[in-house]
């Protein structure tokens, strides 16, 4: 079945590997043409704290120079494309969406629905690389790699951290809380389990799997897991239920010197309050991969902070997340091309 597809992919999700795995497994009867955005070199619309159309978030892109490009496609590919109501009714033709992304936070869904859109995205694409990160990142805090680091680039030659009081502790005798136990929660339970560390989950909308309550893992209310937690790892979707839920009430009940990770999203957490509970080291420290306002601003009160692990959003970033996920985009092409249902409509 010939068709013609119009790709719009960016320097991570590169247009030319989705072309080449459609191409692959799609024959080359196919009318591709691509469209490489300037992130991530460039900054997307984060859109948390309000976004210029219609509510979408993480997008890039100019509405219409995108909308031109699409054209007649009846087919898209995309990563970081928005998608808003006003845009597809300029399009007419187009009747089918590949996200290759956990969620299609740049599609209006609704709209979609309203326009007979099919959209499809690619869950767990970056699942691994995030629980890999998020691995490295506990070691980081727990063994003090970041601190010996600084003092050491600094010149300072740190003797005093392999004192008895102050060196740091292993992850096989701490307790670790994940929150959110989806794609990703579920493969750094997989990882953790290796170190023999005690593992806490809390998430009310899944049950722990039968493996993993043999395992030991316990399934706990958030209160209880931010009480005995050594180490706090968020893996939780940005919902109205979660925005803002690590506030101060919830940092209030986190024990004390324990550790937060936030391999997530920014606005899970309230910034203002997890300053004040790393200043006062009631927090012994936090690893942070994504933030509020991204990029963060270079004044941001949080990067000045010496018990802080700052990364640039990189926790997902991986050349087997590109691959797989156009993997993804691509099988879900062909069953459409094909009239076979999709994967992962959304």
């Amino acid at each position: 079945m010939s068709s013609s597809i119009a790709i719009i992919g960016d320097r991570f999700m590169l247009p030319s590997v989705f072309a080449e795995r459609i191409t692959a497994i799609c024959g080359d009867a196919i009318d591709i043409r691509m469209l490489e955005q300037p992130w991530p070199d460039e900054p997307m619309e984060h859109g948390y704290a309000g976004s210029k159309l219609d509510g979408l978030k993480e997008f890039m892109g100019d509405p219409d120079e995108l909308a031109a490009f699409i054209g007649e496609a009846p087919l898209l590919v995309t990563h970081l494309a928005p998608i808003s109501r006003a845009m597809l009714q300029r399009l007419p033709s187009l009747k089918f969406i590949a996200v290759s992304r956990g969620g299609p936070v740049n599609v209006d869904m609704q709209a979609a629905r309203d326009h007979g859109v099919l959209v499809v995205n690619t869950p767990g694409r970056n699942a691994s690389a995030v629980a890999e990160f998020t691995i490295g990142a506990m070691l980081a805090e727990t063994r003090l790699i970041r601190s010996g680091h600084e003092s050491m680039r600094g010149g300072d030659w740190r003797g005093d951290l392999y004192r008895a009081d102050r060196t740091g502790r292993e992850l096989g005798e701490m307790t670790v809380g994940i929150v959110g136990y989806g794609a990703i929660g579920t493969r750094v339970v997989k990882l953790l389990k290796a170190f023999g560390c005690r593992i806490l989950v809390t998430d009310p909308y899944v049950q722990l799997s039968a493996q993993d309550r043999n395992d030991g893992v316990e399934h706990v209310a958030l209160s209880e897991l931010l009480a005995r937690a050594d180490v706090i790892s968020l893996h939780a979707r940005v919902t109205a239920e979660t925005t803002g839920f690590i506030d101060r009430e919830a940092l209030a009940k986190i024990k004390p010197g324990a550790i937060l990770i936030n391999t997530a999203r920014g606005p899970l957490v309230d910034y203002d309050a997890l300053y004040d509970a790393l200043s006062s080291q009631r927090l012994a420290g936090a690893m942070l991969d994504t933030f509020a306002v991204e990029p963060a601003p270079p004044d941001w009160p949080l990067l000045q902070l010496p018990n802080v692990t700052l990364t640039p959003h990189i926790a997902g970033a991986s050349v087997r997340t590109v691959t797989f996920a156009a993997d993804q985009a691509a099988e879900e092409v062909r069953r459409y091309l094909a009239g076979e249902p999709p994967l992962n409509p959304c």
